[in-house]
């Protein structure tokens, strides 16, 4: 079973709720950055690790901003933020950056044996 389809189990019946909104946001972190999928996949199979335990780190972020009302929203950015430091994934501007480096060519490297 691949990531985006234990993903999806872990969703089923829980359409349009927060742990489901959880799965997107991990499902898009996957599909951005491969090297995520298998360390998802191993957080998922431990039940402290699940869509639930995740989306209750969020709630406890929203409940902190609360300023008058019952409501707050949080947006996308807070909301990753939150998922990559539960699951131990780093920032995304680091992983961007290492996958930027492992991409540059070394011409020497490349011209060396002429």
């Amino acid at each position: 079973m691949d990531v985006f389809e234990k993903i999806a189990e872990l969703q089923r019946g829980k359409e349009n709720t927060a742990p489901w909104m959880v799965g997107e946001q991990l499902k898009d972190i996957c599909r951005r950055e491969p090297r995520c999928a298998q360390i998802i996949l191993e957080d998922l199979a431990n039940p402290d690790m699940s869509l639930e335990k995740c989306e209750e780190k969020i709630k406890e972020w929203a409940d902190k901003q609360k300023k008058t009302g019952n409501c707050v929203c949080v947006p996308p950015n807070v909301a990753e933020g939150i998922i990559r430091e539960f699951y131990g994934l780093g920032n995304a501007d680091q992983q961007q950056e290492t996958t930027g480096r492992a991409q540059i060519l070394n011409l020497e490297d490349i011209l060396g044996g002429l």
